[in-house]
């Protein structure tokens, strides 16, 4: 049985600022229309203080408004206003015209773009409250993008080879020496952080102008060949960071997932993250202001640790 909300507004036709809020505000929730000043959401608590809040604000500008819960099962199939379908196919067809195009885009435009298309799937997924098919397809069609853009990636950029995370005993990889390419990004940065700080706390690093010149008795990531480096699954393409996190039984951190998150986007697209656009600013600052890799780790680990830190508050463990 579906419970529902709805909202019955009425104003004075000169309030046109009110109603101007009132309609962004309702379009955001993802609100449906019965008729002109009648919306309708599933119940929820979060659509409960929205409503709440829009009638709030039309009845101090001096309008009218009615928020009601129906409590009984109703046979009206409010359920088919909340189709999105419309939306997911613009989607996809946008989603296709840019896989048409990644062969012959640059690297970094692909990925803005394919950023851009995350974003708008996210916004519409938010509001799918009755999800179909089509959402799926959608998603299929996203995660194809991102497998042809991680393809076109510069030469040196790791591949994901399907293989068996191993899962390693934190216990054997005290105090090694682990080696990935210099002139840290997100991954690797990332990567190295998650190392030294839930790993091996006692971990050395080299930086390696060329992944071949890996001395045997160093751990790599993320490059061609490493011991942890990106991975297809059968869920999609993990990055080193997530590789790692698998790999020593952390997957299940949220605060580690949150972080995970936020280097999967940067590094390969995806999901968009909100904290995202700051971190890769932060990160680039940095990275015009240090060229020594070293100290590079240990200022942008001072932000990744702010990052765990903040997001292990804001979501208990899982």
């Amino acid at each position: 049985m579906n419970l529902w909300l709805l909202l019955i507004l009425s104003l004075p036709t000169e309030n046109a600022s009110t109603r101007m809020r009132a309609w962004r505000a309702l379009k955001a929730a993802g609100a449906a229309v019965l008729r002109d000043g009648v919306y309708v959401l599933p119940a929820s608590d979060a659509h409960r203080n929205t409503l709440g809040a829009v009638a709030a604000d039309v009845e101090s500008s001096g309008g009218t408004a009615y928020l009601l819960e129906l409590s009984q099962p109703t046979t009206y199939p409010f359920a088919d206003l909340f189709d999105r379908s419309a939306e997911y196919t613009q989607l996809a067809e946008d989603i296709t015209a840019s896989l048409h195009g990644v062969d012959g885009a640059v690297i970094a435009d692909a990925l803005r773009q394919a950023r851009k298309l995350y974003k708008a799937y996210a916004a519409v997924r938010t509001i799918d409250f009755f999800p179909r098919d089509i959402q799926r397809q959608v998603e299929a069609l996203l995660a194809e993008l991102d497998r042809r853009i991680q393809a076109r990636s510069s030469l040196d950029e790791p591949s994901a080879p399907a293989r068996t995370v191993p899962h390693c005993d934190p216990a054997q990889y005290q105090g090694r020496l682990w080696a990935t390419r210099k002139r840290l990004w997100v991954d690797r940065v990332a990567s190295a952080w998650l190392i030294r700080r839930f790993i091996d706390r006692e971990a050395r690093f080299i930086w390696l102008d060329n992944p071949a010149d890996c001395p045997n008795d160093a751990l790599g990531f993320d490059f061609n060949g490493a011991t942890f480096t990106h991975t297809e699954t059968t869920t999609g393409v993990w990055v080193s960071f997530e590789t790692l996190m698998m790999s020593f039984g952390l997957e299940r951190d949220s605060a580690l997932q949150r972080i995970a998150r936020l280097v999967h986007y940067l590094d390969i697209g995806g999901l968009p993250a909100p904290e995202a656009a700051g971190f890769e600013r932060l990160l680039r600052g940095m990275h015009a202001r240090i060229d020594n890799d070293d100290t590079l780790l240990i200022e942008a680990g001072r932000l990744l640790d702010d990052f765990y830190t903040a997001f292990a508050e804001e979501t208990p463990p899982t």
